[in-house]
């Protein structure tokens, strides 16, 4: 498997030889890549039995669990790393999963569509919900139960005394970090307990 550029970017954010958690790992092959490259240990999160059949046969440890029921099953500090790439803005219970990912790892990382990158405010100008690569689903059929900003998750991180270690947009996989709430796709945040 080659690692994309977004891949790898995402990945420089683990310390090598990390104890991971990925919560919504999809197919685990971010979780493989960081086992193969980084070194790392850990689990897989995932609830589509689909996915959870294909960390499998990636050799990925995974379990098969409801994001949205909690991590209860996890002690305090269990993990070096939690990884919450584009998990977020599926769950309904975004605030409390954030609390909880900061609860059972050192730091974490948070990615998630910023709505408002400059495509998607062009759309809305038009009227238009915005259906792109990173939120290609259309207003009534989307899994995405939130949307939310660069701008709007630097707030939620501070309210839930969380410290914003390194923070930057993802668009085609080049970093960007000068007005990131405007030019990127995608927003990333690695996080720590105040």
């Amino acid at each position: 498997m080659t690692a994309t550029p977004t891949m790898q970017a995402l990945a420089q954010l683990v310390p090598q030889g990390a104890r991971v958690l990925d919560l919504g790992c999809g197919d685990g092959s971010f979780m493989e890549f960081l086992q193969r490259e980084r070194g790392c240990t850990g689990y897989g999160v995932e609830i589509d039995d689909a996915n959870v059949l294909a960390c499998v046969q990636r050799g990925v440890n995974v379990l098969q669990l409801n994001l949205d029921e909690g991590l209860a099953i996890f002690d305090d500090n269990s993990f070096d790393m939690v990884l919450q790439i584009n998990t977020l803005q599926h769950l309904r219970n975004a605030e409390t999963m954030l609390r909880e990912t900061a609860r059972v790892g050192r730091m974490s990382v948070v990615s998630f569509p910023n709505f408002a990158h400059w495509p998607n405010r062009f759309s809305v100008l038009r009227g238009r919900m915005p259906v792109t690569r990173h939120l290609p689903y259309q207003w009534y059929d989307t899994p995405n139960i939130r949307v939310g900003t660069f701008k709007d998750f630097e707030v939620l991180a501070h309210k839930n005394r969380l410290n914003v270690v390194d923070a930057f947009g993802l668009q085609e996989g080049k970093i960007i970090r000068t007005l990131p709430n405007l030019r990127a796709s995608t927003s990333v945040f690695c996080l720590e307990r105040g």
